[in-house]
């Protein structure tokens, strides 16, 4: 048996685990409150995976599932404490090297709240902020409203 490759990334209430098996089959996932065991067949030679995970903090066996499609089983744990981010999945800092973090799907959900605005509504107001105002008077340039002729203004020869 062999692991199956795997990428995490964690949300408010949820942390999201996918094994990366084509065409799984006799899927098997239990859920324990501090342990995650995926095991399964795959690809045409029928490949046996398992994986063992001693979770960061604890889950809620109950709530949590899993969803098998043609290219890899998405679990998803319910995490014990909502609202507690988890800075990686297991509980030991050790370097799985069949697991990795899903940076497509990773959010900083952390620092946001409901009442803030929207990262585009926050541009969008910077952006209105930095138009010009009418009253404000521009400092002199020099030369700036001079219709004087350069010595850049001069024609260019044609090129050969």
């Amino acid at each position: 048996m062999q692991p199956a490759s795997a990428k995490w990334y964690d949300r408010r209430d949820y942390v999201f685990v996918e094994f990366c098996v084509e065409d799984s089959k006799e899927v098997k996932t239990d859920f324990d409150k501090n342990k995650l065991t995926f095991s399964c067949l795959g690809g045409a030679d029928n490949v046996k995976y398992l994986n063992e995970v001693e979770l960061f903090q604890s889950i809620d066996p109950n709530e949590s599932k899993h969803k098998r499609t043609d290219r890899s089983v998405l679990c998803c744990l319910r995490k014990g404490e909502s609202g507690q981010s988890w800075p990686r999945i297991t509980k030991e800092k050790a370097k799985l090297n069949w697991l990795s973090v899903d940076f497509n799907n990773w959010k900083d959900w952390e620092d946001d709240s409901d009442e803030d605005m929207s990262n585009f509504d926050r541009f969008s107001e910077m952006m209105n902020n930095m138009g010009g105002d009418e009253d404000v008077d521009l400092p002199e340039v020099d030369g700036a409203d001079d219709d004087s002729p350069d010595s850049d203004d001069e024609k260019m020869p044609d090129l050969e």
